[in-house]
């Protein structure tokens, strides 16, 4: 029988083998138990007892997060991450059944790019995601920060003379240091300052917060890894109302952890989905068993020959949101 529990257990031991049987099983299961997907279901006039393969499944339109206390059973939440959003933008709602199942997937998934946070010191410059006391992105750092065990590992604010102290102190202090933060707060750092972080890893998390033009990925690394003298500038890819995250460790190409995997879009027809080319992104995140694991974004992009998938910019209309302001052209 499909519980929590046996969702959580096959996610541990997920591949490339068994992701579509345990997405179709917990389709079943969250077209029953979750009152929300399953009124949608019966509205696009979908039997889920027809739903044959992962090519079938029906994606909820992720605007509903906005609107809905999206929940599969009945559970007392114990927490709850909010998107980022500009003034009077309405801002998507997820809630947390398990806080500790949240924080060891947010860790698996960094651990399968980048090896046991043990190993690193964290340093994080997120101004603007502090100031959100519902973040997903805090929840996550927090838990590295800790993981880490590192007396450096912490949030720096806009204190980039500490940063720059502690990161020299770092050089040749034995494990990695990996700077998370804000495109608006690195391009300043490298503006300011452009000290010499030839031993760090930079992780940008998107988002200018309408403090700079727009640019692209692309233009961002480049000036990064020239100005800071890094030779590897990361990127994540996260939401709200995703427990799992992707990381594009160069040339902008995301790949996913093992229990997540994306689907192309025709823009003009959500149904029609496995198109070529650029398209709008579907998300299978078998981690959201609590809440739905399938996902229909307004983002656009692409999926790469070697399985990675490319961010290229949102649809119209689509509200502007921090982990997807960098743009393509």
């Amino acid at each position: 029988m499909d519980t929590f529990k046996g969702f959580e257990t096959q996610l541990y031991a997920v591949n490339e083998d068994s992701f579509a049987n345990i997405a179709l099983s917990l389709f079943r299961f969250q077209a029953q138990h979750n009152s929300l997907y399953r009124q949608y279901i019966d509205f696009l006039g979908i039997n889920p007892a027809r739903v044959a393969s992962v090519d079938e499944l029906p994606f909820l339109p992720i605007s509903f997060f906005k609107h809905h206390a999206i929940q599969t059973g009945n559970w007392i939440p114990q927490g709850e991450f909010h998107s980022s959003g500009t003034t009077g933008q309405s801002v998507s709602r997820h809630l947390i059944r398990d806080l500790t199942f949240y924080r060891q997937n947010a860790e698996r998934c960094f651990a399968h790019f980048f090896g046991a946070p043990e190993t690193y010191h964290f340093l994080a410059m997120l101004p603007s995601y502090l100031e959100r006391a519902e973040s997903s992105l805090v929840a996550m750092m927090n838990h590295l920060i800790e993981r880490s065990g590192s007396p450096f590992s912490g949030y720096y604010l806009h204190d980039y003379d500490r940063l720059i102290r502690d990161a020299g102190k770092l050089r040749n202090h034995g494990g990695q240091v990996m700077i998370w933060g804000v495109t608006y707060v690195l391009m300043e750092l490298a503006e300011r300052y452009k000290p010499d972080l030839s031993h760090c890893i930079l992780v940008e998390t998107g988002g200018m917060k309408g403090r700079r033009p727009e640019i692209t990925r692309e233009e961002l690394h480049t000036f990064l890894r020239e100005s800071l003298n890094v030779g590897k500038v990361v990127s994540e890819y996260g939401m709200t109302e995703l427990q799992s995250q992707a990381y594009s460790l160069q040339d902008g190409r995301f790949f996913c952890p093992p229990g997540m995997k994306v689907v192309v879009r025709d823009v003009s027809d959500p149904l029609e989905r496995g198109i070529g080319g650029i398209g709008a992104l579907n998300f299978i995140d078998l981690a959201n068993f609590h809440s739905i694991a399938f996902l229909e974004t307004e983002d656009l992009g692409k999926i790469n020959n070697d399985g990675s998938f490319s961010v290229v910019g949102r649809m119209d209309n689509a509200d502007i949101r921090g982990c997807n302001l960098l743009v393509s052209r």
